[in-house]
């Protein structure tokens, strides 16, 4: 008798368990994925919480918004690798909204520019099918690239988000890029100082994008 009690016991543990697990698993925050490379993933900073995307968490959580900030970002990531990352992290964080900013490294390595925009098309399509809405960060390059492709590369992202419907944010570093101060020695990444301007650059997009989706 005594093992039989014990034994039920611990069964209604388990059940009790389980069936908590599931209910945390089953409603969680909304995810904001940001699929970006070192300008989102915070390249040279001293600390994480610099970053415009630790900026745009805070804002949420300061304005009370239930949303989970996942910040998926890779120095170095190329639209080719933010495609082949995709299913994975769509799997995992179920996000309803996607930001996109890649595309500086394709342009920086002098890549493909038609490359660059199927990369771009599969990621917002890949995206919509798991259910996600999306945000396209446009990005410039310096001009040492040459007038032709520089103006080629920025174009790409205009014309990728009127084929997709997605919304854009021009240009990241618009504000930033023209001001050395707010730049990090290497002339491509910005300074913590400028990572506000970044965050002010992408939430007039993003907020409305918020309000459709709908906080919980």
């Amino acid at each position: 008798m005594f093992r039989l009690l014990l034994f039920t016991g611990a069964l209604l543990l388990a059940l009790i368990s389980s069936s908590g697990a599931s209910v945390a698993r089953a409603d969680p925050a909304p995810a904001i994925l940001v699929l970006g490379d070192s300008l989102s993933a915070g390249y040279g900073l001293a600390r994480p919480s610099e970053g415009w995307v630790a900026l745009l968490d805070g804002r949420l959580r300061e304005a009370g918004l239930d949303w989970r900030v996942v910040n998926a970002s890779v120095s170095g990531e190329t639209t080719a690798g933010g495609l082949t990352r995709l299913p994975t992290l769509l799997e995992r964080e179920r996000p309803e909204l996607v930001i996109v900013q890649l595309g500086a490294n394709d342009g920086l390595r002098g890549l493909d520019l038609e490359r660059m925009a199927a990369n771009l098309r599969a990621i917002i399509e890949r995206s919509r099918a798991a259910g996600g809405r999306v945000l396209l960060v446009g990005n410039r390059l310096p001009p040492n690239y040459g007038a032709d492709y520089t103006e080629r590369f920025q174009a790409v992202f205009k014309t990728v988000a009127e084929e997709t419907g997605a919304a854009l944010v021009p240009a990241l570093l618009a504000g930033v890029a023209e001001r050395w101060e707010l730049m990090q020695p290497d002339g491509v990444h910005p300074t913590a100082a400028a990572q506000p301007q970044l965050f002010e650059n992408v939430w007039p997009v993003l907020a409305p994008l918020l309000d459709d989706v709908g906080a919980r």
